[in-house]
């Protein structure tokens, strides 16, 4: 090992050349994180992927799918998140070329290869040893490595006996199918979607593991390469770097994690000048003093097993459930205000908030009160009437879906008449913020909740593609 680093101005690289001929392995260190950011990392991503559906633990590598290969698209690539604790993995091999980027544990990583071929193996278990390099990475770095298929790797602790987690890292397939035999069990494995970094996986040949256990290498005379930023290795001021980021990462771990979002984005509700023609709101409210609407237009195909009803019922739970903050903090200032007045109150914005009534006279999908609701006999399109009379006004609302030739329209219609002098007034004061925040936000959170109603849609695509 070298007593003397070399100064780079780039990035920090180890490159080993294979022992068998084939492609080299590639070390790349990219960036040095804040003490403790590798332990925190490592518990926060972990557990996401033990909450994810494709979830896998074996081999001492947790790991989850996170983007499939498409072959009818000719997208023969995967991405796949892994992790390795404190404890290290066993030797393994893929058959295909591996690349992938991650943040080491907060008292850094040994990353271990060897190059030997099956021949070598074959002919003398020694040449797995002959074929071993480590490459050392420091605490809390973002660092790359790309390796050729076939190449036998083991990630394991700086130090035996460490507590901190070794690495955290989202992992590239370049090819699913890469060195896989044609005819064989593990690519129809993959072709049918079911490949997981376990499947993929070969550990070393029983022979080689009980060399290895009769002659332990010793790791002062494994070629070692070690990676540093901001101070030379085995320096006193990368040693005390460690000795800050270790218990730095262990503070951190035991901080909770917090949750993950997605939002979904679609177009701004705009408004029209009057309801659309077939509204059920025309019939509402003659001699009304205020009407709006809004609507948002979602371009594309509506998904398979939807028809106006289901997605009117979908958007309905969406006002139930997604509600504009702001809008909510409106409503309790209204209701804080209104409440000595004697007036109708509710935690939901006016236009919706009849959704809230105990009265279960009509039903719309079982379980959604309202005043009126009509579906037509081709399920294109769906309409509710929602309101409510108070002292001081009535209000009528409608919730309509309908579904044309390259999208779907939703839209919120509202009318309000006035009952007395107060309720003119009153209406003079909110129909402003009604018109420009209340109405629009409302339309539009909801549309946005359509996705989360579904496990099988993506938010990040929305309903409609």
């Amino acid at each position: 090992m070298s007593r003397h680093p070399d100064v780079v101005a780039g990035f920090p690289t180890a490159r080993i050349h294979s022992y068998s001929g084939g492609l080299p392995v590639e070390v790349v260190l990219l960036a040095q994180l804040g003490h403790g950011a590798g332990d925190r990392l490592h518990r926060d991503a972990g557990v996401r992927q033990r909450g994810h559906d494709g979830f896998v633990d074996a081999l001492d590598e947790p790991s989850v799918r996170v983007a499939a290969p498409d072959f009818e698209a000719g997208e023969r690539s995967a991405l796949f998140t892994f992790a390795v604790g404190a404890g290290g993995h066993p030797f393994h091999r893929h058959a295909g070329h591996r690349v992938f980027t991650a943040v080491s544990g907060s008292a850094g990583a040994r990353l271990r290869f060897s190059t030997a071929s099956d021949a070598q193996l074959a002919q003398d278990p020694a040449h797995f040893a002959a074929a071993l390099h480590h490459v050392e990475v420091p605490p809390d770095c973002l660092f790359t490595v790309r390796f050729g298929g076939g190449t036998w790797h083991q990630f394991a602790p700086l130090q035996v006996g460490s507590p901190h987690p070794v690495l955290f890292a989202l992992s590239c397939h370049t090819d699913e199918l890469g060195g896989l035999d044609a005819a064989g069990a593990l690519q129809d494995q993959v072709l049918a979607g079911d490949a997981t970094i376990a499947s993929l996986t070969e550990t070393l040949p029983a022979p080689v593991q009980a060399w290895l256990a009769a002659h332990p290498p010793e790791r002062r005379e494994v070629p070692t390469v070690r990676l540093s930023l901001h101070a030379p290795p085995g320096s006193w001021r990368q040693g005390l770097c460690a000795a800050v980021r270790a218990p730095a990462g262990r503070l951190r771990a035991w901080l909770p994690a917090g949750d993950g979002f997605v939002e979904g984005r679609v177009p701004r509700a705009r408004p029209l000048p009057a309801p659309p023609q077939g509204s059920l709101l025309l019939e509402q409210l003659p001699g009304f003093h205020q009407q709006d609407t809004f609507v948002l237009r979602l371009h594309g195909q509506v998904a398979a097993g939807y028809n106006a009803a289901s997605l009117l019922a979908e958007l309905l739970d969406g006002f139930l459930q997604y509600r504009p903050t702001g809008v909510t903090r409106l409503m309790r200032l209204r209701n804080l205000l209104v409440r000595p007045l004697r007036l109708r109150t509710s935690p939901l914005g006016c236009p919706v908030s009849s959704l809230l009534s105990e009265d279960r006279s009509r039903l719309f999908a079982g379980c959604h009160p309202v005043l009126a609701q009509q579906v037509d006999g081709d399920g294109r399109r769906a309409q509710v009437v929602l309101g409510a009379d108070d002292r001081h006004l009535a209000f009528r609302s409608c919730v309509g879906v309908q579904i044309g030739e390259d999208g779907v329209e939703i839209s919120l219609g509202t009318r309000v008449r006035c009952r007395n002098a107060f309720g003119h007034l009153y209406l003079a004061l909110i129909a402003g913020v009604h018109h420009a925040y209340i109405a629009p936000a409302m339309l539009r959170m909801a549309a946005e909740a359509l996705p989360r109603r579904h496990a099988q849609l993506s938010p990040a695509q929305g309903l409609f593609a």
